[in-house]
């Protein structure tokens, strides 16, 4: 008996261990990935730019965001390769970068400071949009149809600029509770070096949390018009309000949100194991946030959500009794055509962080009747690493600017038109399309952008007009930020 389940131990490490590629990235490579995953953020900002600015192609733009509505809403995120300001995948977005800092910061050396900058200037977005008018939750800036309409650098957009809220007379508890989330994990990025910031980001969130939990509905059923098809709430609200309640509790250890949990931890489906984890469903990373206090505290009212965190993790490992993940030939995951990295960028950072919470407590997990050990999940998290970095069929990276070869036509407004810099006459909307139909590459680099990758068969166009495999999009790289620190060594 013992023999055979040593046996299938090996089993599974070898599968994951053995791979037709063998890495050629050394803990420079992966620093030097992680310094272009972080600066990618720059390429992405709205608002008045710093003097510090890298990207220099980029220039100020929105200035007058929240002018309509007499507030302030100045700054953030693009959320992709249009100009819209989406709150909920910014919001995800910030979560990521802030979980990223807090569990592999130390591997980020140097490129820590530059890190907590990518936190900050989302979370002083969302502070703003969380705080400026009680009992509302300022959630986009900018008309998605009209902007989708238009291939307009962002420094020259002249499509409304709508704001978009939510409130108790308009509920949103998925976008609201996101936020909470948001500010809650980035208040635990800056405890110790600006705690009065930390603090104001905490009440914020518990606040947000409130308005979240108390008046309840999706966003996708207030602002439907506007949301979707873009950033519907597929999985509803449950998820997020979990979610926030679980870092809300981490960055305050108020008890009450432990308690929160254990009485609706089990509503509408949250006790489903479901395999993918990404801006809309948060139930996989939920699981895994509270598998730690059961690992290291040894909160029995947790162990539930370890036994789901397993079964996540064995659903992502090649030759577990419990494997559901399908990986195209070159050993991709693979959860669906568009923007598939994604899902590659959060389950690597689950795997790597569900490794370090295990290595709190044996170093291990089963699958099924298998062991497996955190070195397997370490190892499987590489692979998919590798593979965005160049490691594939194609031998091309996806990441802009990495290697020898990555993709050159990204789905990218401000990227493929000529920044103001090189013409500074403005380029209207539909002037904007030649750019868009022009085989050239992109005048600009966005360096670190990850695009949305490969198909099925491991095939990549570099096609600007195929925006879902050549689109990047800020909740890619966050996760990726944190899964490729790991790599960069302690």
């Amino acid at each position: 008996m013992a023999n055979s389940f040593s046996c299938a131990t090996l089993l599974i490490f070898c599968t994951l261990t053995f791979s037709p590629f063998t890495s050629a990235f050394t803990t420079e490579h992966y620093f030097n990935a992680l310094s272009k995953s972080i600066l990618f953020f720059e390429g992405q900002r709205s608002g008045k730019l710093p003097n510090n600015q890298r990207l220099t192609w980029r220039a100020d733009s929105a200035l007058r965001d929240g002018y309509s509505a007499n507030v302030d809403l100045v700054g953030g995120y693009y959320d992709a390769g249009d100009n819209v300001k989406f709150g909920l995948p910014m919001a995800f977005t910030t979560t990521m970068l802030a979980w990223s800092v807090i569990e592999f910061g130390d591997y980020m050396k140097s490129e820590l400071v530059n890190a907590k900058e990518a936190v900050r200037w989302s979370s002083d977005y969302l502070l703003k949009a969380a705080t400026t008018t009680p009992g509302t939750l300022y959630v986009q800036v900018g008309e998605p149809n009209s902007d989708h309409h238009c291939w307009e650098r962002p420094e020259d957009m002249d499509t409304p600029r709508n704001v978009y809220k939510v409130s108790a007379q308009n509920p949103g508890s998925d976008v609201a509770a996101e936020t909470a989330a948001a500010l809650a994990s980035a208040s635990i990025v800056f405890q110790r070096s600006d705690p009065s910031y930390s603090h104001k980001l905490l009440q914020a969130a518990m606040k947000v949390f409130e308005l979240a939990d108390r008046y309840r509905g999706s966003y996708s059923d207030s602002l439907g018009s506007v949301v979707c098809p873009f950033y519907c709430s597929y999985s509803g609200y449950n998820d997020e309000l979990l979610w926030a309640a679980a870092w809300i509790h981490r960055a305050s250890n108020d008890p009450s949100y432990m308690s929160y949990i254990q009485v609706n931890g089990h509503t509408d489906g949250s006790d489903d194991d479901d395999f993918s984890f990404s801006w809309d469903d948060k139930r996989a990373g939920t699981k895994v946030l509270l598998a730690k206090a059961f690992l290291e505290n040894k909160v029995n009212q947790f162990v539930l959500y370890k036994q789901h965190s397993d079964n996540y993790i064995c659903s992502l490992i090649p030759g577990s009794p419990n494997s559901q993940g399908q990986y195209t030939p070159g050993g991709l995951l693979y959860k669906q055509g568009e923007s598939n990295l994604q899902y590659v960028t959060t389950s690597s950072f689950l795997l790597l962080t569900y490794a370090k919470y295990l290595n709190s407590n044996g170093g291990h997990t089963t699958c099924g009747g298998s062991m497996v050990t955190s070195e397997a999940l370490i190892v499987q998290a590489k692979k998919q690493i590798d593979y965005i970095l160049g490691e594939n069929p194609m031998r091309m990276s996806y990441m802009v600017g990495f290697g020898n070869r990555y993709p050159t036509r990204i789905h990218h407004r401000g990227s493929s038109v000529p920044s103001v810099r090189d013409h500074p006459e403005h380029i209207s909307c539909d002037a904007g399309h030649q750019y868009f139909n022009s085989g050239s590459p992109n005048p600009n680099l966005l360096i670190g952008a990850i695009v949305g990758g490969p198909d099925h068969n491991d095939n990549y166009g570099d096609d600007r007009s195929n925006y879902s495999e050549s689109e990047p999009a800020t909740y890619i790289n966050a996760p990726f930020v944190g899964a490729v620190a790991f790599f960069s060594g302690p």
